[in-house]
């Protein structure tokens, strides 16, 4: 089966790092899988975006027409990317950055205030962990304990004290997605 997903935002919010993360994954648990980064000219803080293409099958090209997932960390990247998203597919939106309405009717709407939720966990730069999390439980495209695999093999090592930040990050996006 396939699946594409959108995740955008602003550079520093972890957009590419999640990206990463999510495609690694699916290959790890026997899946296809590409990713495709885009950056604005800036740095840091400038528009960041990927596309991560998931499929039981060899994909032939990295550029879909319409996205089953998108996930938006900020307003900017919502109001751009919202019309690419295909008619019964999910949005998962940063309440703590995107401050308008999702006015579509056909699409499922999983919502969450990530920079606030990380922040209470231990660290705000966790709040695109709490959107993976919230992405697993929209859509199941992954499953938890192979994410978490994927974050250990990333910071496991060298940062073994943010696993744990990680895992709770993981689980208050799951919850967000169950409510």
């Amino acid at each position: 089966m396939r699946n594409v997903v959108l995740i955008c935002g602003s550079g520093g919010q972890g957009v590419m790092s999640l990206g990463i993360m999510v495609a690694q994954n699916a290959v790890e648990n026997g899946k296809h899988a590409t990713f495709l980064p885009v950056y604005g000219p800036e740095q840091r803080g400038g528009a960041a975006r990927c596309t991560v293409i998931i499929d039981d099958d060899e994909i032939i090209s990295p550029l879909p027409r319409r996205c089953d997932c998108l996930v938006a960390l900020n307003e900017v990247g919502y109001k751009k990317f919202i019309g690419e998203l295909a008619p019964g597919g999910a949005v998962v939106l940063n309440t703590s950055m995107v401050k308008c309405e999702v006015e579509r009717q056909d699409v499922k709407k999983v919502c969450i205030a990530a920079d606030e939720t990380a922040a209470a966990i231990g660290s705000v730069k966790a709040a695109n962990i709490v959107m993976a999390g919230a992405l697993i439980g929209a859509t199941g495209i992954m499953e938890k304990e192979g994410f978490l695999a994927s974050l250990e093999k990333k910071f496991g090592s060298k940062k073994p004290e943010l696993m744990e930040v990680n895992r709770k990050a993981l689980d208050a996006g799951l919850a967000a997605a169950k409510n």
